[in-house]
């Protein structure tokens, strides 16, 4: 290391004021030999996480400390461009820590270029997907840039040796041992894993974990109806009120939270290569996803439909890999665009106790026609013609089934 440290004089840190981060500053001055640090934290919608953090970086050693609003990007870029496709990590997952972390790691960039840094730091274990999506998208924007992963390299082998540490140099810290659960969170979700979660047999501390609502159990006994208006696959209102992207997302986290929708129990299988187990809030996000499904029914044929299905299925794993500033992802974007030129409505759901029900749905380009699915008399529909539609659509089975019998004969 004696060698590279005489070569970084000036490392951006991606910085959280997490546990990770906040002992990364001081162990950066410590092996990197007058090496300045600069703190960037990409306000992405983890709000509680921000107070005090300016101080607390400086005290800690960092020579400045950028926060930077990234939510609104982070929502019309990455989510809502990831919800038109309608994409599920392996089938439950809303992506919500994957699609942060390419806008993060895109203004570090930024910003190291700008501060003419030698290097970029991030606090990503050497166990997580995290490493890949900061350092991919560090590559997509300064492929050259020294990249810094202290989890790679360093003496700490565990958030047990973390918090040793910071209690040896008098680091300060949110948790405690007890409450050491690894948490994520943006204005999309937010994720619990480690302690008793390491466990599948465990059953979640729901009591004890949840933050952005409340469990099912404990929702209302009255359910809420809501309206959501799209257009063109974006939600653009709420109840009949045009709401800007972020405010939207936030006010269906409140509604969400408050009736136990959202929360998902997952083991999910890492790019690394192995399997983790954690508790994902995705409120407004579960709302938005249902909602946006339910009207695609609605206004996208059969074909388009059932194709684009396939498609929210690579697109998923694209984001969740970390490769979303990739040709593949740009060319996938372009297809779900088209696929939403129609995809405009509205959609009024229920809520309650974690289920979301369907009341109606409505859209100008609806190819749902009573008239052709009216089980009642009509013009446009000859019941005859089935019989020989049948014949045709039937003529393989029939073959088949001639040939099986000429071979028993």
């Amino acid at each position: 290391m004696a060698k590279e440290a005489k070569k970084i004089k000036k490392v951006v840190l991606a910085y959280s004021g997490g546990l990770d981060t906040s002992v990364m500053i001081h162990w950066l001055k410590a092996n990197y030999e007058d090496c300045e640090v600069i703190a960037v934290t990409g306000n992405v919608g983890q709000e509680a996480e921000l107070v005090g953090l300016e101080e607390k970086a400086l005290n800690t050693g960092a020579s400045k400390l950028y926060i930077e609003d990234l939510q609104e990007e982070f929502v019309e870029d990455f989510i809502f461009p990831t919800l038109k496709a309608g994409a599920k990590y392996e089938k439950d997952y809303l992506l919500g820590t994957s699609f942060a972390r390419p806008v993060i790691g895109k203004r570090l960039v930024e910003i190291a270029l700008a501060e003419g840094a030698d290097a970029i730091c991030h606090g990503c274990t050497g166990k997580g997907n995290d490493q890949v999506r900061f350092e991919l998208a560090i590559k997509a924007f300064a492929p050259n840039m020294t990249i810094i992963a202290p989890w790679r390299t360093w003496e700490i082998k565990s958030r047990e040796d973390a918090i040793a540490y910071a209690e040896k140099y008098e680091i300060p810290l949110k948790i405690t041992r007890e409450t050491n659960y690894s948490k994520d969170g943006n204005l999309w979700h937010l994720s619990h894993e480690g302690l008793d979660l390491e466990s599948p047999t465990n059953e979640p501390k729901y009591d004890q974990i949840l933050e952005m609502g409340v469990s099912p159990e404990n929702a209302p006994d009255v359910a809420t109806e809501i309206t959501l208006s799209f257009e063109k696959g974006i939600p653009v209102a709420l109840n009949g009120e045009k709401m800007a992207s972020v405010a939207l997302v936030k006010a269906l986290n409140k509604i969400g939270g408050a009736n136990g929708i959202g929360i998902i129990d997952i083991v999910e299988n890492r790019l690394v290569g192995m399997k983790s187990r954690g508790v994902y809030e995705t409120p407004g996000g579960t709302i938005l996803y249902f909602a946006h499904q339910a009207l695609e029914t609605l206004c996208l044929d059969k074909e388009t439909q059932h194709y684009k299905e396939l498609i929210g299925i690579k697109f998923a794993e694209l984001v969740y890999n970390g490769l979303w500033f990739t040709p593949l992802r740009a060319a996938l974007s372009a297809f779900v665009d088209e696929t939403q030129k129609t995809v405009t409505g509205e959609v009024k759901l229920k809520l309650y106790k974690g289920n979301l029900t369907k009341v109606s749905l409505s859209s100008p380009y609806s190819l749902y026609s009573e008239e052709f699915a009216s089980f009642d008399e009509d013009d446009v529909y000859d019941q005859k013609d089935a019989e020989g539609f049948i014949q045709l659509f039937g003529l393989p089975i029939t073959v088949q089934a001639l040939m099986a019998q000429k071979g028993e004969a």
